[in-house]
């Protein structure tokens, strides 16, 4: 048998953009941003075509409509705003314009000379039925139009019929003939800005007592919030912050047996004192931490946890639980590795073992246990060696009840892991930037992340350290190469974090070839010495600053790379959409010695003609300059190893046009 057809399915909608795997996953926006939706709308024929977006949050009933407009070869564009931290849902309609198409005939046959009597009778009809469906106000309007169409001179008539205040009236309460809609409600994912803009600092709570003889508590992490408030950072991040197990406990620099006296590893979850959710009892009561939470919230900081699916042999679940986890031939529970690494301390979970669907419920509830204590922000330690469907099962759990919770991947991992992680809702994920140092790969992986289909999805949360990483470049580099990574991952996203000691330029690795750090401080309290000599705090201070000053920075997706004729050097800018900050980045990439290089500007994106006078203003020195054409010379010292340029003011010729941009106010320090 043929096929069965839905004949109503008269106009073809295809192509519709932003749509990602046939809208399994949804894109993602944030809070104020303006969807803009595109699609191919076309039919047979000749007949004119009306369009709309119909658009709602998952949480209302009704569709909201906003129209679209005729692009180019049967392309549409148009757009909705979103407001409300919620999930959103899209889809295009389309009909056929019997009065425009009518009137666009109409007026072809009148203009030849032709009668047009019967077109005119046709033309009243179609105004009736709009009558029928219009509103009171616009109702009476259309039968004035009414009447002057069906009375008077066959040219008085012609005219009334094609007003365009009647095709404008005609728009909105024609009856949509063939209305045809898009097979698919499309998901868009709205969070609030600080998935896309924030700056996270990363440090161990029981270190913070300053002294490696002393657990830190909540009350020594209160003490160090200015420490991180003065820095600039919006976010501070803990490892796990649970009671450790005993068994197995690691060591120092990770040996197998710890000494009485050593804490072992955080990620090591669970005891005798609970699991993940407890406190470990040394940072102090959950009313310490309630408290703490709240006085970071009073410095503007927000926390995030780490949530990491792995317990201790001593976590109750081992007990409790023992249908959760992988089971060896004789009986004993699997503990992890990655060979030939053994993490005896630590036991991953079988996700689709016996009960598992009670597992899944387990996990989501330490999710809202935490967001219950004030928590909105996790960071989940190594997603990819769980089921990627638990993920897009429990964020979409979370986020219908606590749509506020952001979510950061910390997957180092296959690039399509990585991805379709983000695309099962990780709100920010983990890049491999900490790797990428060289202009050509640079270059190639950020448009990849921010002008490619990624952007639509996956936003790149630029970490140049962790406490597992701590990259050859920083080993090798030494101060400068600190200065060069600070740079890039505060202006190449929007969204960027460090691990403590990265501003102390902490970087003594565990050995030759080893990207661990040499007594790391996940196996051991660590005191810092926060002022030591050398470290580039008023550097960071200074970008966050500078972040915080320009629009252009906080936005992810309006990275652009520009033409510098040294391969040492990297340039590129962001802007907003009406130009009205622009910033250009030029870093050196060599931690060892100073590079000269013409950066080209892009005059057009800066609204000047090839002679126009301009000025800059460098953020990070105070610097102006008055500059003309496109090509600037400039040398960067491994001291200095960067310049970021904010377009200040110009005087256009070319573009007939005066601007002035106002200058950024920030306090040097």
């Amino acid at each position: 048998m043929p096929p069965k057809i839905d004949a109503s399915r008269k106009i073809v909608i295809e192509d519709v953009y932003p749509e990602l795997d046939c809208g399994r996953y949804a894109v993602k926006r944030e809070v104020g941003d303006v969807v803009e939706v595109r699609a191919d709308i076309f039919k047979e024929g000749h007949d004119a075509i009306a369009a709309a977006v119909w658009y709602r949050t998952e949480r209302e009933t009704e569709w909201r409509e906003s129209r679209m407009r005729f692009v180019d070869n049967d392309r549409w564009g148009g757009s909705f705003p979103v407001t409300e931290n919620l999930r959103y849902l899209f889809t295009v309609v389309a009909w056929t314009d019997a009065f425009g198409t009518w009137a666009s005939d109409t007026r072809k046959k009148y203009d030849a000379g032709q009668d047009v009597a019967s077109e005119l009778l046709e033309g009243e009809a179609l105004l009736r039925a709009a009558v029928a469906r219009a509103e009171r106000g616009d109702r009476e309007r259309l039968e004035a139009y009414l009447r002057e169409v069906g009375d008077g001179t066959q040219a008085e008539r012609v005219a009334a019929a094609l007003d365009p205040g009647l095709l404008e009236l005609m728009e909105r309460w024609q009856p949509r003939a063939d209305l045809t809609r898009y097979d698919r409600e499309l998901p868009v994912q709205v969070d609030r800005v600080a998935a896309r803009f924030a700056a996270w600092y990363e440090l161990f709570p029981r270190s913070m007592s300053d002294d490696p003889s002393r657990h830190g508590t909540w009350d020594d992490v209160i003490r160090k919030l200015p420490y991180v408030r003065d820095m600039g950072f919006d976010v501070l991040y803990f490892p796990p912050i649970h009671p450790i197990g005993l068994q197995f406990r690691k060591g120092k620099n990770n040996t197998l047996n710890a000494g009485p006296d050593q804490p072992g590893s955080p990620y090591a979850i669970g005891s005798e004192e609970g699991g993940h959710k407890a406190i470990h009892p040394e940072l102090g009561p959950l009313e310490d931490f309630r408290r703490m939470v709240a006085a970071a919230r009073e410095h503007g900081l927000e926390i995030a946890l780490d949530f990491a699916i792995q317990v201790s042999p001593d976590h109750p679940y081992a007990k409790e639980h023992p249908g959760w986890f992988y089971v060896r031939p004789d009986g004993t529970i699997k503990y992890a590795e990655n060979p030939p690494k053994k993490y005896q301390d630590i036991y991953p979970l079988n996700f689709y073992g016996e009960d598992w669907e009670a597992q899944w419920e387990e996990w989501k509830s330490v999710f809202l246990y935490w967001i219950e204590q004030g928590v909105k922000i996790f960071r989940v330690d190594n997603p990819h060696t769980k089921p990627v469907q638990f993920w897009e099962w429990v964020i979409r759990e979370v986020q219908r009840d606590h749509p506020e919770t952001i979510f950061l991947s910390e997957a180092f991992t296959r690039p399509k892991m990585m991805r379709v992680l983000a695309k099962a809702g990780f709100t920010q994920s983990y890049t491999y930037f900490t790797w990428r140092n060289f202009k050509g790969e640079i270059t190639e992986y950020f448009e990849e992340l921010t002008q490619g289909p990624m952007k639509e999805y996956f936003r790149g949360n630029l970490f140049p350290n962790t406490p597992d990483i701590l990259p050859e470049f920083l080993q090798r580099g030494g101060r400068p190469a600190f200065m060069i990574r600070a740079v890039l991952a505060t202006t190449l996203s929007s969204v960027y974090g460090i691990y403590s000691g990265f501003e102390l330029c902490e970087n003594t690795p565990l050995g030759p070839g080893k990207e661990e750090y040499l007594d790391s401080e996940k196996y051991e309290i660590k005191a810092w010495d926060w002022d030591r000599e050398g470290n580039i705090r008023p550097l960071i201070t200074r970008l966050n600053q500078v972040r915080r000053a320009n629009p252009a920075l906080q936005e992810y997706d309006n990275l652009r790379f520009y033409g510098a004729d040294n391969d040492h050097v990297l340039f590129y800018g962001k802007a907003t959409p009406d130009r009205t900050n622009i910033v250009f980045v030029a870093v050196n990439l060599d931690p060892f010695q100073g590079h000269e290089a013409t950066l080209w500007f892009p005059l057009d994106l800066m609204g000047m003609g090839a002679h126009d006078p301009w000025e800059v203003e460098e953020l990070l020195t105070g610097e102006r300059h008055f500059w003309q054409g496109s090509g600037q010379r400039v040398y960067l010292d491994p001291g200095a190893p960067a310049r970021i340029f904010r377009v200040r003011a110009w005087r256009s010729s070319e573009h007939n046009f005066d601007y002035f941009m106002a200058p950024t106010v920030v306090e040097v320090p």
